[in-house]
């Protein structure tokens, strides 16, 4: 049980399975790296349930299991457990190893899927680890598994107003993210996020919506029918969005919707992913969906969707979902709301947190340091791309232009 996290996390600590790479010293934190879930889950869930543990909801062990299950890559896997001085888990890291050239990269697990890379802190304590001693032990680490690099992006610098130490010489992301703090009181968060003026819009707009397609609901699936209903309008309304914009659509591959319908799955106590929807209720069609990562404190937006007619898109039914999910979110306790890395008006009109983020770059090996130093060059011409008007809408003109 995982109620039992004293005594579990005991027992994991004593654990010499065939899953765990011998260990290494370096300085005062012994680095241990596990080769599969199965090993480390029990450690991985005491740590996460400590009362006073530092995570984004992207490293909970369901989330990452789900991402590792789903698209079947548990032989890359290899998760990295800082101890301190005293043998307590300190930090844990869950990578997956990928092969660049005659490289071996490690990449924290959840790829563009997850919004934050950031490890988890067994504590706020935890946190204040020194950023040279931290990459020492990955150093270290990595020799014992044959990596020759990290490439540990979108690391938050700040999380919670903690520091983040695996931060500390990263380069900033050609993106940020965005967040918004949740008060006790729902009806006053949604007034501090949406205007006065907003939220007479919004009133209107559902109304009007009413009148057309009779009641909606809002609704938070639970149920394994709810689930595959509103999965099933999610993806196809992404993919007429993806095909409109003529790109490739990254959820139209079997290992991602393996991944999803893991984390979404019914009968968990919280599952990794929450799925949310507007539906009419005469004829069950799905308007808009919204799907986020959580923990207990924090809902952190991974998609939306929405009904691609023009006909429902006049009522913004992703601003009606995304307007009634603020107020449900403070309603259930928690007490962050972001929505992820990228620009969009609707993300800065909403949020009054900007979450910054870095790019880690730590090579160990010699091969290591001329990957780091090309990636890095790569990562300031993107950030330089992306963070200039001028540049950015130049590169959306030539994107255009091949579609076309």
């Amino acid at each position: 049980m995982v109620g039992e996290g004293g005594s579990m996390t005991s027992l994991a600590q004593d654990l010499t399975s065939a899953g765990m790479i011998r260990d290494s010293m370096c300085g005062g934190l012994k680095a241990e790296v596990f080769v599969d879930l199965a090993s480390v889950e029990a450690l991985w869930r005491g740590m996460e349930t400590a009362p006073d543990a530092l995570a984004t909801p992207y490293q909970r062990f369901d989330w990452v299991a789900s991402f590792v299950r789903g698209l079947e890559v548990q032989d890359r896997l290899r998760v990295l457990v800082l101890r301190d001085e005293a043998g307590r888990p300190a930090m844990l890291l869950p990578l997956l190893l990928s092969r660049m050239r005659g490289l071996t990269v490690a990449r924290v697990a959840g790829a563009k899927h997850a919004n934050y890379h950031m490890p988890l802190y067994a504590s706020r304590q935890a946190a204040g680890l020194f950023a040279e001693e931290v990459e020492a032990a990955l150093v270290a680490a990595g020799r014992e598994a044959g990596i020759d690099a990290y490439a540990l992006d979108h690391q938050p610098r700040f999380w919670d107003g903690i520091a983040n130490p695996l931060s500390t010489k990263g380069a900033p992301c050609a993106s940020d993210a965005y967040g918004l703090m949740l008060g006790p009181d729902a009806e006053a968060t949604v007034k501090r996020a949406f205007s006065g003026d907003a939220r007479k819009k919004l009133r209107a707009k559902e109304r009007k919506l009413v009148e057309a397609l009779g009641p909606v609901d809002y609704v938070q699936a639970t149920t394994p029918e709810t689930i595959v209903a509103i999965l099933d309008a999610f993806y196809e309304q992404k993919r007429s969005r993806f095909t409109m914009m003529g790109i490739a659509n990254p959820y139209a591959d079997d290992d991602v919707r393996r991944f999803i319908a893991a984390a979404t799955a019914p009968g968990q106590a919280r599952p990794a992913i929450e799925l949310h929807a507007l539906i009419a209720k005469n004829d069950g069609r799905v308007l808009a969906t919204f799907g986020g990562a959580i923990n207990d404190n924090r809902f952190s937006g991974m998609w939306t969707s929405f009904d691609p007619d023009p006909e429902i898109g006049r009522f913004s039914p992703g601003d009606l979902l995304l307007h009634h999910l603020i107020n449900q979110q403070t309603s259930a306790g928690r007490r962050a709301f972001d929505l992820g890395v990228g620009e969009a008006r609707y993300k800065s009109s909403i949020c009054d947190e900007t979450i910054e983020l870095v790019e880690v770059l730590i090579p160990v090996t010699l091969r290591g340091h001329l990957f780091a130093q090309a990636t890095d060059a790569a990562l300031r011409l993107k950030r330089r791309i992306k963070r200039s008007p001028r540049l950015w809408q130049a590169v959306s003109r030539l994107r255009a232009l091949r579609r076309s």
